[in-house]
């Protein structure tokens, strides 16, 4: 099989592993306990969307919310892989949107159901170009930032995570076999607030990547 090339890891990697409340601002602004062990979700590799096209609200949301996050790209892959080399298993980044239907998840929480619906529709997760690892010397110290139609909305790094990079890939790949092209989406600071369609989300990491998405609606 030809070597696949990590740098277009959305055409062909075959998960997105997203983390919770890892940033305890963001956890209380939704009146969310602070996590003693990770909470994890999965978004299919269709929620990819990438600059050029538009984020779409779902049919069935009148409440989508953005999430700027770090994104972690698995360049090698395992299971039980030890917190002293996670790192290793890093390729690279990509500054990720986590879309997220909030008048839905809330309902999901209310009925103790699961949030795929709220999570996991096609366009929720916006991605960057990738980054490679030597481009983000140390990810746990990285400015991220979001702007809604020029409004600073987001703005906080990932020194204020939780869980580390290393300890989530550690934990995670405990349960779920990582692979090579899979993303880790690792949280996302406070002040996510509500989009509208026509609304224009740039988002950026210090002065790494920036990446700008218009919002439209899905049309039945």
């Amino acid at each position: 099989m030809a070597a696949r090339n990590i740098s277009r890891f959305w055409e062909w990697g075959r998960k997105i592993i997203c983390v919770g409340r890892n940033y305890a601002d963001h956890a209380k602004e939704l009146k969310n306990a602070i996590p003693t062990e990770p909470v994890l979700f999965l978004k299919p590799p269709s929620a990819y969307v990438r600059e050029g096209s538009s984020i779409l609200v779902p049919m069935y949301s009148s409440n989508l919310h953005h999430e700027v996050e770090l994104g972690v790209v698995i360049g090698k892959g395992g299971t039980a892989i030890p917190q002293s080399t996670a790192m290793e298993h890093v390729a690279g980044y990509a500054l990720c949107l986590d879309m997220t239907a909030r008048d839905v998840q809330d309902e999901c929480k209310s009925k103790g159901l699961p949030w795929t619906m709220a999570k996991a529709f096609n366009t929720s997760c916006p991605i960057s170009e990738f980054i490679p690892k030597e481009r983000i010397p140390d990810p746990g110290n990285v400015k991220l930032w979001l702007k809604v139609n020029d409004q600073l909305r987001q703005n906080g790094c990932t020194s204020q995570m939780i869980f580390s990079i290393p300890y989530l890939i550690s934990y995670i790949s405990e349960f779920i076999t990582l692979e090579e092209g899979d993303l880790i989406l690792t949280g996302t600071p406070k002040g996510v607030s509500a989009v509208q369609q026509h609304d224009k989300l740039q988002a950026g990491i210090e002065d790494i990547v920036t990446m700008s998405f218009r919002v439209d609606r899905q049309h039945q």
